[in-house]
């Protein structure tokens, strides 16, 4: 079934809002709009993508409507080094919009994935564009299967939940309220706020033996916390403490 973007506009009548049916990327569109001057919160969503963007340039599967494939433009009071704390909010604004809308728990793994019941069922991908930050939003939602040979185990909220049917309006518009939400406290309270709500809702940033990709190849090590930045600190084997910048951590156990 479409999306029924009027659902949203109804809630959010003074948001710019644009729904495609089909578009190459969301993220090329909010990168354009950006350009061109629009406003913090607007929003662009689509039914299907066909050249969805994740992260380090890999693609989004994105069924046709199934799931959720948007992007917001948010101007914050950030410099490009704390650009980290971006994603972490928007994760915590994802996981507390399922949860809100459809009831399932989730984790948080460091930087960018939504976890339920342990297998990804969203990820986040922020960038700055225009003294804008464009962030695309991908959740999996209504979807009965997934590509086996997807880099991280997949989940939908559907298969989560039994196979029950989820409103995306209603997850979207609990979405935007969220990060709404916990923009406000970036605003007022900083970055720290930020950095203690994601450490309190993840289970990834500390006392997790992970492996990550380390200044010298793969490494492993116990998770020790956030730097001020968002960046995700590590203990090795040495005792020593690494940060780590690009890539992403997985449990030890994982292949």
């Amino acid at each position: 079934m479409p999306f029924d973007v009027s659902l949203v506009l109804k809630q959010f009548p003074q948001r710019p809002v644009y729904y495609f049916p089909t578009i190459g990327s969301t993220m090329t569109e909010a990168v354009a709009l950006a350009a061109s001057g629009a406003p913090h919160g607007t929003f662009v969503i689509a039914d299907a993508q066909t050249a969805g963007v994740g992260r380090l340039g890999r693609e989004w599967y994105s069924e046709p409507e199934t799931g959720i494939y948007c992007s917001v433009l948010l101007k914050l009071s950030l410099t490009p080094a704390t650009l980290p704390i971006v994603t972490l909010l928007l994760g915590l604004a994802t996981a507390e919009a399922i949860e809100r809308s459809v009831g399932l728990a989730c984790d948080l793994r460091w930087p960018n994935d939504v976890l339920v019941t342990g297998r990804k069922v969203a990820g986040i991908l922020a960038q700055l564009e225009s003294h804008s930050i464009v962030a695309g939003i991908g959740i999996n939602v209504n979807q009965v299967a997934l590509p086996s040979d997807l880099r991280s185990p997949a989940t939908s909220l559907r298969a989560a939940a039994g196979g029950r049917y989820f409103s995306r309006e209603q997850i979207v518009v609990q979405l935007l309220h969220s990060i709404d939400s916990f923009c406000a406290t970036l605003e007022a309270h900083g970055p720290e706020s930020i950095l203690r709500a994601f450490t309190a809702a993840s289970s990834y940033v500390l006392h997790r033996r992970v492996r990550y990709e380390g200044s010298h190849g793969p490494d492993r090590g116990i998770t020790a916390g956030l730097d001020e930045n968002g960046f995700l600190k590590v203990k090795d084997d040495s005792g020593l403490i690494h940060t780590v910048y690009t890539g992403s951590v997985r449990p030890e156990s994982s292949q």
